[in-house]
């Protein structure tokens, strides 16, 4: 074997040992999450489903909104409104209980569930391994070793082998030697799934790096023509914070709300172009304003740059949701496959050893 061969030989066994255990516990908890709508929404229908939520306006979203807070201001962290699997309106309070609210009479539904927490933590698992600070650093660092070096690496070695016989190198027989079927599931799985766990580790990767990555979606916006941005609100403006609660976005849908806790705080409202699961683009909104109702940052889909709108997307493509029901399928199965390959280089490196 050439030198530069046994390079990328080792580059792959001791990455695979290394962060293939990061990998796999990554792979696992986002295959649990992706199906986390209809699984919270099934265990508490009485706090996440409304019979006849598609025949609440927009105005009475708001309404309800307005009310629940101005009759306990004092008190609350941020309201969020219908988004997802969740149909009904939730208030986050300062002492960090969270209650659920009727979207339309504000009738108190109860409290955030333990299945409801669960999830909570899980994704707090698959982000940051549950370590304060430095957790998100050693994830995101692992899914870039991940998307640069290990499939890559992975690649490299099967199209060495088997660039001239690609049914070969997707073929699994079945009734062979522990050692040759330990081969045969790594390799196949390695490259049948190397496109969607290259885009998961990629995507993945954002939500650490996200202002390296928006760095580089940059050059997007160089290969386009410059359009005269969509008229928004004027960074400099006051707002009446009220007023926004009584005045639905003509093309945005509020989705959340998040109040200052201390004098140097700003009010931030969130916006959703669909409040549900669908397809497609993720586009959003988002207005920033003090404690004086001075707008001091005004974002939107319509008026960002590409490279803005990529960094959008990045949500919906880690967990497939941009390519709909058979998307969420792809990254759930996906998901398991870490785990197989961790296991099967495992048992490749015993078989070595022992050889």
């Amino acid at each position: 074997m050439k030198p530069f061969s046994k390079i990328v030989k080792k580059i792959h066994l001791y990455l695979g040992l290394s962060c293939g255990i990061l990998a796999s516990i990554s792979g696992l908890t986002g295959s649990m999450y992706v199906w986390q709508p209809e699984i919270t929404t099934a265990l508490n229908p009485k706090l996440l489903k409304v019979n006849t939520v598609n025949n609440i306006s927009e105005e009475a979203l708001l309404k309800t909104s307005l009310t629940l807070y101005e009759s306990q201001k004092d008190t609350v962290a941020k309201i969020f409104l219908p988004y997802r699997e969740q149909q009904t309106i939730s208030i986050v309070y300062n002492n960090g209980q969270t209650l659920y609210y009727h979207p339309k009479n504000g009738m108190v539904l109860g409290k955030k569930s333990a299945s409801i927490s669960f999830f909570e933590d899980l994704l707090n698992i698959h982000r940051t391994l549950g370590i304060p600070k430095v957790g998100k650093y050693i994830v995101g660092g692992s899914a870039i070793l991940f998307f640069f070096f290990l499939l890559t690496s992975g690649l490299f070695l099967w199209l060495k082998k088997y660039k001239s016989n690609f049914k070969k190198g997707i073929k699994i027989k079945w009734k062979r030697n522990k050692k040759r079927f330990n081969y045969d599931v790594h390799k196949t799985l390695g490259i049948l799934f190397f496109l969607p766990l290259l885009v998961m580790a990629f995507s993945g990767g954002y939500f650490t790096y996200n202002t390296y990555y928006k760095e580089g979606f940059k050059f997007a916006d160089g290969s386009t023509i410059n359009t005269k941005p969509k008229k928004k609100k004027k960074v400099g403006t006051t707002l009446d914070i009220l007023d926004l609660l009584e005045n639905p976005d003509k093309k945005y849908s509020l989705r959340a709300i998040y109040f200052p806790k201390d004098p140097n705080e700003v009010y931030q409202f969130r916006y959703i172009k669909d409040r549900f699961i669908v397809p497609g683009l993720r586009k959003t909104k988002e207005l920033k304003l003090n404690q004086n109702g001075k707008v001091i940052n005004a974002t939107s889909f319509d008026s960002h740059p590409i490279s803005e709108q990529i960094a959008a997307q990045m949500y919906p493509i880690h967990i497939g949701e941009i390519a709909g029901l058979l998307g969420r399928i792809l990254v759930f199965i996906s998901g398991f496959v870490p785990i197989i390959l961790f296991i099967t280089g495992l048992r490749s490196y015993y078989f070595r050893m022992q050889r």
